[in-house]
């Protein structure tokens, strides 16, 4: 296979020892699932979630509260966003069910087009989305998702939104986002792109892709474990939705406390709901930091450096995942057909960390992933 990434370039393995605690029990590449935690999380939880909690009274909220707001400053600095456009939210599913209800809408627009490739539970969020009166359009698996006439033929004027998944975690492949959201601009569609799967390991910058509402989450490669997940929303857009699920901290001014008037926040705190967690965002606001000081340019170069140097030891039928490197995103999906099964059983004998889709067995390399692991991976996939 021919490739021009140098394989012999990665990121010190200093990064490693320095920032995230090792795996102590084999080879870790399920960064597709749960990144590693970074070695401070211990001490940042008490110092800033125990200790105020131990020492503090009436303050203590505002002290908890500023760690909510320095998760919401440290997605907007990797997204290139304004951080006042960023709610917290506990996942993507939740922030889904969250907006489609509240979005405008136009008689005679009422169709949802998302892709069969999508995340599942994307999937069974927009089949609730029916009993609000959504149809749906499923671009099947059968339809190139990275072809923009793809998606022109399933966008029309009856369409409300289009749902567009950056990377899909099924295939690695990753679409062109801003294409898309060009074609839905077209016909006043509303963009709601997923980057679940590509934020901490993909670059991105929202304003490129000029996208109605971006959702994400901290779990995976931004390496800040469950329940710090995020909606963005363009501020033109969302003063026109009119979220249904909502609590104190959507109110205008959450202190009020005038049970019979409710008004919505002027910004996207009108999707946050009621009393926050606070734990969640405090860990992953750490771990973000440190993904971004360290550069997602630098983390994707790496990413692709360590996967590239395992495809350039395989057939090219084995990769499912895309070959260009434009159109992929950190994840390795392989599928060694009659040889899977002992491709999959070698690897857990070496107590290297991976996972399996009907595609195939997926491995996602990370920042404090090396050279001497991929190399182990290799020997193991060489069956």
């Amino acid at each position: 296979m021919q490739t021009t990434i140098d394989c012999e370039t990665v990121l010190p393995e200093s990064l490693a020892s320095d920032l995230f605690e090792p795996f102590e029990a084999g080879i870790y590449m399920l960064n597709h699932s749960v990144g590693r935690c970074p070695k401070n999380t211990a001490q940042i939880i008490q110092d800033h979630y125990l200790t105020p909690w131990q020492q503090l009274g009436t303050e203590l909220w505002p002290t908890w509260l500023s760690h909510v707001e320095e998760f919401r400053r440290n997605i907007a600095g990797l997204l290139k966003v304004d951080w006042q456009d960023v709610c917290p939210q506990t996942n993507l599913s939740s922030a889904l069910s969250k907006l489609l209800p509240a979005l405008p809408r136009t008689p005679g627009r009422d169709v949802i087009v998302y892709s069969e490739q999508d995340f599942p539970s994307i999937g069974f969020v927009l089949q609730k989305a029916q009993r609000d009166g959504f149809k749906l359009r499923c671009i099947t698996a059968d339809h190139d998702p990275l072809d923009l006439q793809t998606w022109q033929d399933h966008l029309g004027n009856d369409c409300v939104c289009a749902l567009i998944t950056h990377v899909h975690s099924s295939t690695s492949m990753r679409v062109d986002v801003a294409g898309i959201c060009a074609l839905a601009r077209q016909s006043d569609i509303v963009s709601i792109v997923d980057i679940a799967q590509s934020a901490g390991v993909v670059p991105i910058d929202v304003n490129d892709w000029q996208a109605d509402f971006v959702l994400g989450s901290a779990v995976k490669w931004l390496c800040g474990g469950p329940g710090a997940g995020f909606l963005w929303a363009n501020p033109a857009l969302v003063t026109q939705c009119q979220p249904v699920d909502v609590g104190w901290f959507s109110h205008e001014d959450p202190f009020e406390f005038d049970i019979h008037h409710f008004r919505y926040a002027d910004g996207v705190l009108r999707f946050w709901g009621g009393t926050p967690s606070v734990l969640p965002y405090l860990v992953a606001a750490n771990s973000i930091k440190i993904i971004d000081e360290i550069g997602p340019e630098a983390i994707h170069a790496h990413n692709q450096i360590l996967n590239q140097r395992i495809i350039n030891h395989l057939p090219e039928s084995v990769v499912i995942t895309p070959q260009d490197t434009q159109n992929r995103g950190g994840t390795l999906v392989l599928n060694f057909a009659g040889q899977q099964s002992s491709v999959m059983e070698k690897l857990a004998q070496e107590k290297i960390q991976f996972d399996a889709r009907p595609t195939g067995l997926r491995l996602s390399p990370h920042v404090y992933n090396t050279t001497e692991e991929i190399d182990e991976v290799i020997a193991c996939l060489n069956v």
